[in-house]
């Protein structure tokens, strides 16, 4: 062989090299997560795993579950994350996940993953509900600012709240199986009924009625503790109401999909959202977070949060969700926002 074709082939070998070296993995990632932590996530991720790409499939909670749950047969996502470990639990009962349990999976809170060994899904951090009140607006028309859930069904509020739609909305969901488990099933669906009074709309995404409250479109809105802190920091003039009845949560979770032919990506996934160092990017958002001792002082949030939420038994939640969500589309689907 003459030097000239040695070298061509030494460049073309490099070319071949260096192409395998470029291709990256690509996961696609269902997920509910707030729009603006979908780049800061990916970003700390790819430090790690700079080949592997992650391709997100936004949507609200409700429609990712019910995308998942359509694709059982042919499932389309390699990773679910930053999904309420509520829907994640129903991907677990419907056989659709495949347990692992992370490197790093006993530094973390154990109750805030699923309890089984190897576990179907991580737990995360914590989201829980709180209502966002416009004080100008409120002053405008003479409102008492509310305390508790129950205050909110006085007739005084009647068309100034607004809450998002169970069907669609996390955030929703967490608050009906709250008010049912705080007040069991007879009284939760009484106190509904009194609520829907009031109710203006029932929105598909959980940020939005603190965002129209921030707004004053409406002067209450029922939402979730993150919405509220940064609509609040944005300067809206909205006090954080945390009801001393105790607050509806849930788990941003994060679980491989059964059948992924990408499950070594997958599972660096799972390994990295269960370090520190991407709980230190959650707990910019969040006021608890999976890994202990990571978590920040939000100035807005109880310092006592924790011990205000309800508690959630996931598994019976996942259960009745259908029941749980057919009886509330059969009373209240009227006042639904349009899609």
């Amino acid at each position: 062989m003459t030097l000239a074709k040695q070298a061509l082939a030494a460049s073309a070998a490099l070319l071949l090299a260096g192409a395998a070296f470029a291709q990256k993995t690509t996961l696609t990632v269902y997920t509910a997560w707030e729009t603006e932590t979908l780049k800061p996530y990916a970003e700390g991720f790819a430090k790690v795993a700079p080949d592997i790409e992650l391709k997100y499939v936004r949507d609200s909670t409700g429609v990712i579950t019910a995308k998942a749950l359509a694709e059982k047969a042919n499932p389309q996502a390699d990773v679910i994350a930053g999904l309420a470990a509520s829907s994640l639990e129903l991907l677990k009962q419907e056989g659709m996940l495949q347990p692992y349990a992370p490197k790093g999976f006993e530094r973390l809170t154990r109750d805030y993953s699923d309890k089984a060994t190897p576990p179907s899904w991580l737990g995360l951090d914590v989201w829980g509900a709180t209502v966002c009140f416009n004080t100008i607006e409120a002053k405008k028309r003479n409102l008492p600012k509310p305390e508790t859930w129950r205050d909110l069904a006085k007739p005084i509020y009647k068309g100034m709240i607004v809450m998002p739609n169970p069907a669609s909305s996390g955030t929703g969901f967490l608050d009906v199986t709250a008010w049912l488990q705080l007040f069991g099933e007879q009284e939760g669906w009484k106190y509904m009924d009194a609520l829907h009074e009031n109710i203006a709309q029932y929105t598909h995404s959980g940020s939005k009625p603190c965002k129209q409250a921030g707004a004053g479109e409406f002067p209450i809105g029922i939402s979730f503790e993150l919405r509220a802190h940064k609509t609040k920091a944005a300067g809206a003039p909205i006090d954080i109401i945390f009801p001393r009845e105790g607050l509806g949560y849930d788990i941003e979770a994060a679980a491989i999909v059964k059948g992924t032919r990408k499950q070594e990506a997958a599972q660096r996934y799972l390994d990295w959202l269960a370090s520190k160092e991407a709980n230190e990017l959650f707990a910019r958002d969040w006021a608890i977070v999976a890994y202990p001792g990571v978590a920040r002082k939000i100035e807005t949030i109880p310092a006592d949060y924790e011990k205000m939420l309800v508690k959630n038994d996931f598994s019976h939640i996942a259960k009745n969700r259908e029941r749980v969500l057919a009886e509330w589309q059969k009373r209240y689907s009227a006042k639904a926002e349009k899609q």
